[in-house]
């Protein structure tokens, strides 16, 4: 992973807007900045920065080049660039709990959502339908539970019933009713059952949370094989895509559930997403090398369509300050207790005393304070 903070500034603490005030301070690339200033630093005990004139090759008769930026006024929004891996968000187990044979099984890689048939057993369907709890029992007219919850919820989702027919007093969508018994039928004769059931046997429908992809059969599945309740038949995924970042537990603490991410995609062009949950259990390789998984979700899916366990970028917002006096952080030179900066113009060179602020990690900006306008030019290194 890369990635991360001004370790030893008060950045994100002086910057007024940034996040409350929060004090969220990134240590990996404190380590970088650190190493760059130190550079610069070495250059100016070498006398880099000293004399006038336009910085440039050998600048102030020294063989270090130099060149220049230009100190800005602006919005100024702290970044951290973050590895992550692009791929499917949940790993399903499918357990048959019919009896019979297997007749018909959908290829791997193929998605069925909701109403979609999962596979067949004796020519029956079983069914998908959307929800936590796992089929298993029958269910018929008059049952209350969870799963009849989930199965009206199914029936009202695709169509075949009205919400108000649905709906028991002081039980809402958790009773079987009548409404529910027409609903199931219709549906059975949509999906070209002769002989509708009143009854939803055990084993006609596969309750999962979301749309599954199908992934892989289990060893010995196949159409002709014996279907027995409690089988494992197949594993899948959810095609809703999910970044995955495996966080150094020292910056456990620095992201939350909620901050808002941008990600930059392996193919070009970027989409926006949210962290959705930080782990409480470390992990720890084969490796050795433990880490906490953080959790990301993509506000507009359908940008990494087709992406599997692609590497993706991460850059989290930290916070944020408007009206920034803003400049390179290589821009920065180390002095005892503080910062300078050397500003060159038409009159040479001097050093300012600077105070930094927020840092923005990705872009290598950082809001700085001191005797500075707009418009001035400050030495960095040349690239």
């Amino acid at each position: 992973m890369s990635g991360t903070v001004s370790s030893g500034h008060k950045a994100d603490r002086q910057a007024g807007t940034a996040r409350g005030g929060s004090g969220r301070r990134w240590v990996v690339a404190g380590v970088v900045i650190v190493v760059v200033v130190a550079g610069v630093a070495v250059a100016a005990a070498a006398g880099a920065f000293k004399g006038s004139g336009s910085p440039g090759p050998g600048a102030a008769g020294t063989a270090y080049r130099t060149s220049v930026a230009t100190v800005t006024r602006r919005t100024l929004t702290a970044q951290s660039s973050l590895s992550g891996t692009l791929a499917d968000s949940r790993a399903y187990t499918v357990v048959n709990q019919a009896a019979g044979t297997l007749t018909w099984l959908p290829p791997a890689g193929r998605t069925v959502r909701q109403g979609g048939v999962i596979y067949q057993v004796s020519g029956k369907p079983v069914v998908l339908l959307y929800g936590k709890v796992p089929d298993y029992r029958d269910m018929s007219e008059g049952l209350t539970g969870a799963d009849v919850r989930e199965l009206n919820r199914g029936l009202l989702a695709l169509g075949y019933a009205a919400r108000a027919d649905l709906l028991a007093p002081g039980l809402g969508l958790g009773y079987f009713s009548a409404a529910t018994t027409a609903a199931w039928e219709k549906y059975q004769t949509a999906l070209g059952v002769t002989v509708p059931s009143a009854t939803v046997g055990l084993g006609q429908v596969v309750f999962l949370p979301t749309a599954a992809k199908v992934s892989a059969w289990e060893t010995g599945v196949s159409p002709g094989a014996s279907a027995a309740p409690g089988t494992a038949l197949m594993t899948a995924t959810s095609p809703v895509p999910q970044v995955t970042i495996n966080l150094d537990p020292s910056l456990e603490t620095e992201i939350r559930a909620g901050d808002k991410v941008e990600v930059d995609l392996p193919e070009g062009g970027a989409t926006t997403g949210v962290v959705t949950s930080v782990s409480k259990v470390a992990s720890t390789n084969a490796s050795g090398v433990t880490t906490v998984p953080v959790y990301v979700s993509l506000d507009h899916p359908k940008a990494a369509k087709d992406l599997s366990s692609a590497p993706v970028t991460v850059k989290v917002t930290t916070g944020s300050v408007a009206n920034a006096l803003v400049v390179p952080v290589t821009a920065l030179m180390a002095r005892s207790g503080g910062y300078d900066v050397e500003v060159t113009g038409p009159g040479g060179h001097h050093l300012v005393k600077v105070t930094v602020g927020l840092f923005d990690d990705a872009d290598g900006l950082v809001q700085v304070t001191g005797n500075l306008t707009p418009g001035q030019h400050v030495v960095v290194p040349a690239l």
